[in-house]
């Protein structure tokens, strides 16, 4: 086991839809040690939530993995994120429409680019969508974190209906197909602190 004092950590950027549906499925993956909701690939700088919802900001609901390559690998993270959402359909996720909501992989190097393209390719030969998939890979600008209460939204809103109708159906699945990659039990993480 890696010396936790001396573990490399490395960051993934992942938009596919509402950002509170990928938060929970990956804070349920080993390996990934924190997800912070946020916004990227945008041009307005310190977009509001409203601002982002408008359409007119540029930006994608995305989630920021932090994850230890020794334990998950990055291609291995974004065959989930090709799991939970439908990378077919532009700028939209299930009702949830506008660019804000467009499946979006932000690079932090030109391996992860080659990476995503291959893992992308992998993915439509399968056929499990049955359409092009129209997910951009960019490079990564600038990620603002969400507002506070976005954090770690799954955890503390279950009850909630968007979350008893959308996000819970796709953590239910993700834990069925990647069983042996969950965690146990999910982590908690603090929603202070974030900015």
């Amino acid at each position: 086991m890696t010396d936790p004092v001396t573990r490399r950590t490395e960051q993934a950027m992942l938009g596919g839809g509402c950002f509170w549906c990928l938060e929970a499925v990956f804070l349920d993956l080993r390996g990934v040690s924190r997800v912070v909701s946020g916004y990227a690939g945008g041009h307005v700088p310190n977009p509001t939530y409203e601002q982002v919802c408008a359409g007119r900001t540029g930006h994608a609901e995305v989630v920021q993995v932090t994850f230890d390559p020794a334990e998950i690998g990055y291609a291995d993270l974004l065959r989930v994120f090709f799991t939970i959402h439908d990378p077919t359909t532009p700028d939209r996720q299930g009702n949830d429409v506008g660019p804000q909501y467009r499946s979006i992989i932000l690079v932090h190097s030109e391996e992860q680019r080659r990476i995503a393209e291959d893992v992308m390719r992998e993915i439509a030969d399968t056929g499990i969508w049955g359409g092009p998939i129209v997910t951009e890979i960019e490079p990564l600008g600038q990620f603002y974190p969400a507002e506070v209460y976005h954090q770690n939204y799954f955890a503390n809103n279950p009850s909630t209906g968007y979350c008893r109708a959308v996000v819970a159906p796709k953590v239910a699945k993700f834990r069925k197909a990647f069983a042996e990659k969950l965690r146990a039990p999910p982590p908690v993480q603090p929603t202070a602190a974030v900015r």
